[in-house]
């Protein structure tokens, strides 16, 4: 899904986060899952078009700092 405020893939105005493009072609009850079933199996290719990748570039380890925890002993 896109962010909240980016252009929308299905229609001609900003994203809502309504989800729409994350739903199934086949099923819409359904979140798609990639099983690739909507693609048209008869054809001698099938290409799917790659709009963006995204590289994660985070680093974990800054937003969970390392906790340190002491076990009680019954003598403290």
């Amino acid at each position: 899904m896109k962010q909240y405020g980016e252009s929308c893939v299905l229609e001609n105005r900003l994203c809502t986060e309504c989800g729409e493009c994350d739903r199934c072609e086949l099923n819409s009850e359904k979140t798609c899952d990639n099983c690739c079933k909507c693609i048209e199996s008869t054809a001698d290719f099938a290409g799917i078009e790659i709009e963006e990748i995204i590289i994660n570039t985070e680093d974990i380890r800054t937003k969970h700092p390392v906790k340190t925890f002491r076990i009680k002993n019954e003598d403290n």
